[in-house]
C-alpha cells in the first residue's frame, strides 16, 4: 500500500466521525418562527452561525401550535422558543411524550405574564384578582398576541372559568407589535392598560412597567426557554445537534440586540452581527468541537464572517 492510499484511507475514517458523514437532510436547518421579537433574534444568531458553517438556516413564521405539529411531523427541524411554564401544555402533548426531543436549555430566569404600567400598579393593580375592582378604567379587556399562542389561550380559559372576576372581560388579540403600539398610547396618555408582558424584551426598558402576581396557576412563575428538535434530528445531523446543546443566551444579550432593532438603529440582522463584533468570547463556547459542513474548523469560519 502506498503512501497516498494510507493518508486517503485516514481522512476517510477522520470524516466518518465529523460532519461530512451527515444526511443530506441536514444541509438544510428549518427553524420554527412564532413571529416574536426575542425568537427573532435567537434565530437570526442561530442562522449567522449555521450560515457560516457552510449550512442553509431557513425561518418558517408558524403559530406556536403549528410549530410544535410540524417538529412531531418533520416538517420543522428547530424551535429555540419553548417557553416554559407558557407552553407547558404542548410539552407534555408532545415532548415529555417522546414525540419531540429537547435539546437543551437556552435562556433562564425568564417573566411570561400579564403586566400593567407602574402608574396602575402604584394606583392598586398589584395582582390579577385587582384587575377587576379597576373594570372601568381598563375598559374590560385584556390584551394579548396573536391568535393560537398558549398564553392567549390561558387569558381565554380564565375569563371562560370567571377567574378573578374576569368572566366579563374581553381578550384582545393581535400581533406583538399591534398590542405594544396599544400599550404606548395608554401610557402616552396615563391610562390603565393590561397586557401580555414577558422578559427578555425591550418594552421592559421602553416603559416603565409591573407583572402581576397571582397568576401563577395559568402562567407559572419565573421560567425557561427550551431548544426542541424533530425526533432524533441531533443524531441525524450531529454537527448541527452539538451546536444546538451549547446555544445559551442571556437577556442582557437578547434585550440589547432587541433595543436596537426596535428603536430602528438597525436591522435584525445588523444588530446580530455588532453585538457578535463585540462580544466574539461566546462563539468559544457555542463553536466548541464543532465543524463547517465540509469538515473545517467551525470557530475559525464563523469568525471570519465577523
Amino acid at each position: 500500500m502506498n503512501r497516498f492510499s494510507v493518508l486517503l484511507i485516514a481522512a476517510t475514517l477522520t470524516s466518518a466521525g465529523n460532519a461530512w458523514a451527515e444526511d443530506a437532510a441536514c444541509d438544510t436547518v428549518k427553524l420554527g418562527d412564532p413571529g416574536w421579537s426575542d425568537i427573532a433574534v435567537t434565530n437570526g444568531i442561530a442562522s449567522f452561525l449555521l450560515d457560516g458553517l457552510g449550512y442553509k438556516a431557513q425561518s418558517q413564521t408558524l403559530a406556536v401550535p403549528i410549530i410544535f405539529a410540524g417538529l412531531q411531523k418533520g416538517q420543522v427541524d428547530v424551535f429555540l422558543g419553548n417557553w416554559m411554564p407558557a407552553q407547558q401544555s404542548n410539552y407534555d402533548k408532545f415532548v415529555a411524550s417522546g414525540e419531540v426531543d429537547k435539546v437543551a436549555q437556552n435562556l433562564e430566569g425568564t417573566e411570561y405574564t400579564l403586566a400593567v404600567p407602574t402608574y396602575a400598579y402604584e394606583a392598586g393593580v398589584k395582582t390579577f384578582a385587582d384587575l377587576d375592582k379597576h373594570a372601568d378604567k381598563f375598559g374590560k379587556k385584556l390584551y394579548g398576541i396573536a391568535s393560537g399562542s398558549p398564553a392567549n389561550e390561558s387569558i381565554k380559559q380564565m375569563i371562560a372559568a370567571d377567574e378573578f372576576g374576569l368572566g366579563d372581560w374581553k381578550l384582545v388579540e393581535s400581533s406583538e407589535q399591534a398590542m405594544l403600539v396599544q400599550v404606548g398610547r395608554a401610557v402616552k396618555r396615563d391610562q390603565f392598560v393590561v397586557f401580555l408582558g414577558w422578559t427578555p424584551h425591550p418594552m421592559n426598558v421602553q416603559y416603565d412597567m409591573k407583572y402581576l402576581k397571582g397568576g401563577e396557576k395559568y402562567f407559572g412563575d419565573s421560567g425557561q426557554v427550551n431548544t426542541l428538535a424533530r425526533k432524533g434530528y441531533a443524531a441525524q445531523c450531529p454537527n448541527v445537534g452539538k451546536l444546538l446543546s451549547q446555544l445559551r443566551f442571556t437577556q442582557d444579550m437578547e434585550n440589547s440586540i432587541m433595543d436596537q432593532v426596535l428603536s430602528k438603529q438597525a436591522s435584525n440582522d445588523a444588530a446580530i452581527k455588532a453585538w457578535l463584533k463585540a462580544n466574539p468570547q461566546v462563539l468559544d463556547g457555542w463553536l466548541q468541537g464543532v465543524t463547517t459542513r465540509d469538515g473545517g474548523d467551525g470557530l475559525a469560519a464563523v469568525k471570519a464572517r465577523l
